[in-house]
């Protein structure tokens, strides 16, 4: 596979999406989302997606914000856990489905422990985070120590 640094080919649409990522940053703040929430989405998402970029950036975020690692060793199967709270589950269930458009099943996450808002912010958080996967793996972002 060629690899092709799409922000370097396309430095505005690259900037767009920067924009794009603040965007939906600034409204998981917005709505009050807690910030080990938002990291633990971005995981997930890059694991469906494997980017291992995005999953080794997003991990190191994660636990610098005080995220254990018994959280993050299960986030994989975070259904079958206890380790999730009902708001986490529904984020991670919601990511889910923006990111797979199939599973779990349209709406399993509605459960009520997201208000509109903060579903519309998990939403955009998951599409963004899409993106900058496919970026990253698209333009072949080195992972290594």
């Amino acid at each position: 596979m060629s690899v092709v640094n799409l922000g370097k080919q396309h430095p505005v649409a690259y900037k767009q999406l920067v924009s794009l990522n603040e965007q939906a940053e600034e409204a998981v703040r917005q709505v009050d989302l807690d910030p080990l929430l938002a990291e633990l989405v971005k995981i997930r998402i890059s694991q469906i997606n494997g980017c291992a970029f995005c999953l080794r950036m997003h991990t190191r975020d994660a636990l610098g914000k005080g995220e254990t690692s018994d959280r993050l060793a299960v986030v994989a199967a975070w259904w079958e856990s206890q380790y999730f709270t009902s708001q986490e589950r529904a984020a991670l269930a919601l990511a889910e489905q923006v990111t797979r458009l199939s599973v779990p099943d349209a709406h399993a996450w509605d459960d009520g422990s997201l208000t509109p808002a903060q579903a519309s912010a998990v939403g955009w958080l998951a599409v963004v985070m899409n993106a900058w996967n496919r970026v990253a793996i698209t333009s072949g972002y080195p992972v290594g120590p």
